[in-house]
């Protein structure tokens, strides 16, 4: 009885992506849970996975079932980004030390990419994407995900 009261409580609450990963980031495609994004950042391949859940920070809020498939689409996207870029190492977290909403980097590195082998947060500033090479990276990581 209380489960189901708190899951019907659930969908009332609409979804809404929080200001700043709308303004830095724009939508890819839609999965089963997440809004995969790329982040608008051109010194690294950066995606953002956010699971379609409101009023969620963490990991361990989300249902075992939601847990499951966030496990299963983040390991989706990162073997998809990690074909479709070549890269040497995928990064992959969820910090939400600023950004509250959950939400899972998945970010492509390459030796000698700025700031290799450090962290990319914090790292100087965003370098927006010129259209072709955004164009040919979302058309590369597309396909990825679909093969």
């Amino acid at each position: 009885m209380y489960g189901e009261t708190l899951e019907k409580e659930a969908c009332l609450v609409k979804f809404e992506l929080d200001e700043r990963l709308t303004r830095d980031s724009e939508r890819l495609t839609l999965l089963g849970l997440c809004d995969v994004r790329l982040m608008r950042d051109s010194r690294w391949p950066w995606l953002v996975l956010v699971p379609q859940r409101p009023d969620v920070s963490e990991v361990f809020e989300l249902t075992p079932l939601d847990q499951a498939v966030l496990t299963f689409e983040q390991n989706l996207v990162a073997s998809s980004l990690k074909k479709a870029t070549g890269a040497v190492k995928i990064n992959v977290g969820a910090l939400g030390n600023i950004v509250r909403q959950l939400h899972v980097h998945v970010i492509a590195r390459f030796e000698g990419d700025a700031n290799w082998p450090g962290p990319v947060w914090g790292h100087g500033s965003a370098v927006p994407y010129e259209a072709q090479p955004c164009g040919e990276f979302k058309r590369k990581f597309l396909e990825a995900l679909q093969s």
